[in-house]
């Protein structure tokens, strides 16, 4: 896992190099602290999705391409096939897994996140980034946090949400939760 953090930071930094941004620059453009950030371009610290996510919209990159060091080359459709999609387990709380990532130009990023239950009591990790988000629960039961409000999901139900304002999901129960999320 290390060494796919490694190997994504060093993929952030030389094409932030090659867009001629500076360091502080693309921490303002984040809104982190440039200590932050360098911890991220370093590899010192994982970077999350949502980061990720705005990283490649400020180089004008897709996000596949910093998570695998390929451009997407498919115009006109991408299948990914069942636990087929790009592995990204940016965040310890959820494991997320690319399903269009080979396909060039998207307005959004989908996912296939999984989140492992936590004992009783376990705070809720909370993040936020640009844009809006769409969630739809395939398996077990999801309880969602965002702006002062905690909603549960089963399996089938959804949300879509201003993704600018602190969120954080959860299993509920002893099973893991799986749910399709776009980032848009």
């Amino acid at each position: 896992m290390q060494e796919k953090i490694k190997e994504i930071a060093a993929r952030v930094k030389e094409l932030r190099e090659i867009s001629d941004t500076s360091v502080e620059d693309m921490a303002k453009a984040l809104a982190l602290p440039a200590e932050k950030y360098s911890g991220y371009e370093n590899g010192e610290d994982d970077i999350p999705v949502s980061i990720l996510f705005e990283i490649a919209r400020n180089l004008n990159v897709d996000m596949s391409e910093l998570l695998t060091g390929e451009a997407p080359r498919m115009h006109v459709f991408t299948v990914t096939r069942k636990d087929k999609g790009i592995s990204a387990q940016r965040r310890k709380e959820y494991k997320y897994q690319s399903i269009a990532a080979n396909f060039v130009h998207k307005k959004a990023e989908p996912f296939v996140v999984r989140v492992d239950p936590k004992p009783e009591g376990t705070q809720v990790s909370m993040n936020s980034h640009p844009g809006q988000e769409f969630d739809y629960v395939l398996e077990g039961t999801l309880k969602v946090i965002i702006h002062n409000n905690e909603i549960i999901l089963e399996e089938g139900d959804s949300i879509f949400f201003d993704s600018n304002y602190a969120h954080g999901m959860q299993a509920v129960g002893a099973i893991p939760a799986k749910f399709l999320a776009v980032i848009l």
